[in-house]
């Protein structure tokens, strides 16, 4: 199985936003429009589109935080995978691909994720990806987890 992460472009985009999670996960992830439409808002934010064996499963977004003298942060966010292509191990794979990509721009503070607090899926999920929690944020009260550089 070959995972791979490519920008989203005219020629994804329709495949891209007719992506859709299980229901029991609507809560917990915006729909992939309103992630795109929201990156055309905040240029420092980079949407991913997840290919499994040539075929969009998927997408994510992050953002760099840049700062005067230290490494840039990072938060990667809306990580999601359609609900016929969950559990085959793409969104782990999706996410060594966004790891990997951030790693290879050099030296970073650190990389964070949100997640809400009763997901313990995600909780599970990111804990074998090398996050540690770190608290809660203040805005929305989600857990917030890290990889320190």
């Amino acid at each position: 199985m070959d995972v791979a992460l490519q920008d989203i472009t005219l020629e994804n985009f329709d495949a891209t936003i007719s992506l859709e999670v299980a229901t029991s996960q609507r809560d917990y992830v915006a729909d992939n429009l309103y992630s795109i439409a929201e990156s055309k808002l905040h240029s420092t934010y980079r949407p991913r589109a997840i290919y499994c064996d040539g075929e969009v499963v998927g997408s994510l977004m992050y953002e760099p935080f840049d700062h005067d003298d230290r490494p840039p942060a990072y938060n990667i966010f809306r990580l999601m995978v359609d609900r016929h292509h969950q559990g085959k191990g793409i969104g782990y794979r999706a996410m060594q691909c966004v790891l990997d990509e951030i790693r290879a721009q050099g030296p970073f503070e650190r990389i964070a994720i949100c997640y809400v607090h009763t997901n313990q899926i995600a909780r599970d999920f990111y804990a074998n990806l090398g996050f540690q929690e770190t608290g809660l944020s203040e805005e929305t009260g989600e857990v917030i987890a890290e990889i320190r550089g």
